[in-house]
């Protein structure tokens, strides 16, 4: 020990940043000046005079002259695979664009291509894909493509739209049946759309990938320009929400070859998705579980309790709203509680967590139901979240905590994606009112861990629209009023835990990081303001200057004014 206090280490540091102002996320000092690493770990924190005797001939010293610093954030929802293809080399359209717009653009893009080659892109709006289910907008597609195949995703991921091409490499025709758990949809005379629901998706996505000459390259190139963006945005530590095995491959050969530069959770499916094919449940896991690395881990798996309530398949425990001769309906569970028990079980069996999407009140008490029973009878076990925690039952709140679940939160599917608009036509209104609890949920204990979900519902994985809309509950654009359910809204504090230490301890990783502490990874961001200084309507615009990935700059950015 010296007399200068806390900041005591008997070697040089390989870096020591001072002259800050850091938010530790660590209750017992939330702020101090400088942070010491050594070995890419943290070894001090603490004040700038106590910095000084970690600086030796070699130590790189960053002074930051007042610039806020944080720890490097959690995402707790992402796409890798899928979010990174769309960045790297897929046809870019905005979920507001209309019909008239996405076609401009599939003509303008389909034309670099060669005469084989897909036409693959998104985000459709889904308010749109109600309007596309309509054999003229099919026709108008199939001119678009120049006799190319096309495939757009939808900001649910649980839609697609594609051509008559398409259709036709499907081997979908007027006589297929709809497979198990999809749909292609038909207009009133029984004739194909184009329009896909759910795993019917899966068969468009099989076709596509068939085309691939090189998806080995692809993947690996996806899966880098994806954690280039989460680095761009202060992002160090990530669970991967849907991990096919070529993703986990590219992800330990970018660890081997020392370029990964993100901490990465995977969660392999237990059954076939929509969202992409390949090898599912004991198949996968087997494949998987027999590579660990250190910073990807394979820690989960992924169960699809239902599906999204734009297309009426969230499952509710009240009728979804009836019009234009809907018949009326609570959406389908994909799962009885006896097998999901069984699955529950397995987790504890293979030392996995579990992931479950269930985006309704009846999806969400069916988890909690199995969990429930299992915690009884074996005890404290894996660990256990519920995406995406829309819609949840009052006296469902509380059930959180007590079973140790984590609420995997989505604040970007409200504030400012389309989808809400969609949602309302379809939820009933009170249901939709108290949509999104997160204030009740962490009033009741629960851990609250927020994730973009990204690239569905969000054209890039910026968490600080997310962070923002959490606290104001509001759309970051001024020029649009209005609110939503204002009572569960977060302190910013709040709602910076809930993207930086409560994503890292869901996914298994608080022990690592998501806090500025002694023994934690030196994973840390410098921000162009300070988020305790500015008003909350700019927190959405938030500019990260540099981060820092176990104490290497992974990302760096130069302050406007030097622009």
């Amino acid at each position: 020990m010296t007399a200068r206090g806390e900041l005591v280490d008997e070697n040089a540091a390989d870096l020591v940043v001072r002259g800050a102002r850091i938010w530790t996320q660590d209750p017992e000092r939330p702020w101090a000046q400088a942070l010491v690493v050594r070995d890419g770990v943290i070894v001090a924190v603490g004040s700038d005079e106590a910095a000084v005797d970690h600086i030796g001939p070699g130590t790189e010293v960053v002074e930051l002259n007042g610039a806020m610093v944080m720890p490097g954030l959690s995402e707790g929802h992402v796409h890798l695979y899928m979010g990174g293809s769309q960045a790297a080399f897929e046809l870019p359209v905005l979920p507001t664009d209309g019909i008239d717009d996405v076609l401009t653009k599939v003509r303008a893009w389909s034309g670099r291509l060669g005469p084989d080659e897909w036409v693959v892109g998104g985000i459709l709006g889904a308010t749109l894909i109600d309007t596309l289910a309509d054999r003229r907008h099919l026709r108008r597609l199939d001119e678009a493509g120049g006799g190319r195949p096309v495939l757009l995703r939808d900001d649910s991921m649980h839609n697609r739209w594609v051509n008559s091409k398409a259709l036709a490499l499907m081997g979908v025709g007027p006589a297929t049946p709809d497979p198990e758990g999809g749909r292609y949809v038909r207009d009133e005379d029984g004739q194909l759309t184009g329009v896909l629901h759910e795993l019917a998706c899966t068969v468009a996505e099989g076709a596509f990938a068939a085309s691939l000459t090189e998806p080995g390259a692809r993947t690996r190139t996806a899966v880098a320009t994806a954690l280039e963006m989460l680095n761009s945005y202060g992002i160090t530590s990530a669970q991967d929400a849907l991990t096919m095995g070529p993703t986990y491959a590219a992800l330990r050969e970018l660890e081997r070859t020392g370029e990964l530069t993100a901490r990465v959770v995977a969660s392999m499916p237990v059954r076939p998705s929509l969202l992409e094919q390949g090898q599912v449940g004991d198949e996968l896991i087997e494949i998987v579980m027999a590579d660990p690395g250190e910073l990807v881990r394979p820690a989960f798996v992924k169960v699809f309790l239902d599906g999204v309530p734009m297309t009426r398949t969230t499952a509710l425990l009240e009728p979804y709203l009836c019009s234009h001769g809907q018949k009326p309906g609570t959406g389908e569970l994909l799962w009885t509680l006896e097998d999901l028990v069984t699955q529950v079980e397995k987790c504890y069996e293979l030392g996995l967590g579990a992931k479950f999407h269930a985006t309704g009140d009846a999806s969400v008490r069916l988890v909690l139901d199995a969990v429930h029973r299992v915690r009884d009878e074996r005890g404290p076990g894996p660990r256990f979240e519920i995406a995406h925690v829309e819609f949840v039952h009052p006296d469902d709140i509380a059930r959180f905590a007590g079973l140790d679940v984590a609420a995997d939160a989505s604040p970007f599917i409200w504030f400012p994606s389309v989808l809400q608009e969609s949602i309302q036509q379809q939820v009933p209104a009170p249901l939709v009112e108290a949509s999104w609890p997160f204030r009740s949920l962490l009033d009741a204990g629960a851990t609250v861990a927020a994730g973009s979900d990204w690239p569905c519902a969000a054209l890039t994985p910026d968490p600080w629209v997310g962070m923002q809309t959490m606290v104001t509950r509001q759309n970051p654009d001024p020029t649009v009023t209005g609110s939503l359910n204002q009572a569960q809204a977060l302190t910013l504090e709040e709602a910076i835990t809930a993207f930086t230490s409560a994503p890292a301890r869901a996914m298994g990783l608080g022990e690592v990081t998501g806090r500025l502490k002694r023994g934690y990874s030196a994973d840390f961001i410098v921000l162009d303001h300070d988020l305790f200084d500015v008003d909350i309507s700019r927190v959405h615009a938030t500019r990260v200057l540099r981060t820092y990935f176990a104490g290497r700059l992974v990302h760096h950015t130069a302050p406007s004014h030097e622009r």
